[in-house]
């Protein structure tokens, strides 16, 4: 595999100047931020991630201030009581995407938010004091205790609120694959954990959050 050296060449070659490359680069939360964002919010967060996979965001994203309503603005506390009866009352209000199964995401989410807070004393804490070294132990986390949250929705939430970590993307997985690091989206735990030694060494050499070194893997390939 290159090092990051040769990442941080390519990318300067492309963008001309570090300066447009930096304007280029997302950022990640600091600790000190994921902590200060409420249960509620991680809550409406997992379920706008889980809406929005498969469909076209804005069409989701306009529907969002409804969800907000119709979910008591996410309380974790609140929405954990909506039994089966509520749901399918939901099914008939036309503000929403009504997809029962998504639907009952939301309350085995706000169950899984409150189990994880119970034992942290927030999610946020509990997001914020994962190690970025081991980004991929915490998709798996969140895919074995989360609901529909399997496949690139971990780590795509995990985006949205800002915590710290890559995301394979068509363009970076193809990179990868021209570099015979992998040939296909990481989905094993083998697949995973190589990813993540790769990112881990390029981390070390640069300083560089995950996030920002993804992005520059993914402009490494030619449109």
């Amino acid at each position: 595999m290159h090092d990051y050296k040769w990442l941080n060449e390519y990318c300067l070659n492309r963008f001309g100047s570090a300066k447009a490359l930096e304007a280029h680069l997302p950022d990640a939360r600091t600790p000190q931020q994921l902590r200060a964002i409420s249960d509620d919010r991680y809550l409406s967060t997992m379920a706008l991630r889980v809406f929005r996979a498969g469909l076209k965001h804005s069409l989701v994203d306009a529907k969002w201030p409804a969800f907000e309503q119709v979910f008591f603005g996410f309380d974790p506390e609140k929405v954990v009581l909506m039994g089966a009866d509520h749901l399918e009352r939901l099914m008939q209000d036309a503000r929403i995407i009504r997809h029962l199964g998504k639907l009952k995401s939301v309350p085995r989410n706000a169950q899984f938010i409150l189990d994880v807070a119970h034992e942290h004393g927030s999610f946020g804490a509990f997001i914020a004091d994962w190690p970025i070294s081991d980004i991929t132990g915490l998709w798996q986390y969140l895919a074995k205790h989360g609901s529909q949250m399997g496949g690139m929705s971990a780590p795509r939430f995990l985006r949205m609120v800002g915590k710290d970590t890559f995301i394979a993307s068509n363009d970076m997985v193809a990179a990868l694959n021209a570099q015979n690091i992998i040939d296909k989206v990481p989905t094993s735990k083998r697949d995973q954990a190589i990813v993540q030694d790769v990112f881990n060494q390029w981390q070390a050499e640069s300083g560089r959050p995950l996030c920002q070194l993804s992005a520059m893997l993914a402009y490494t390939v030619n449109h």
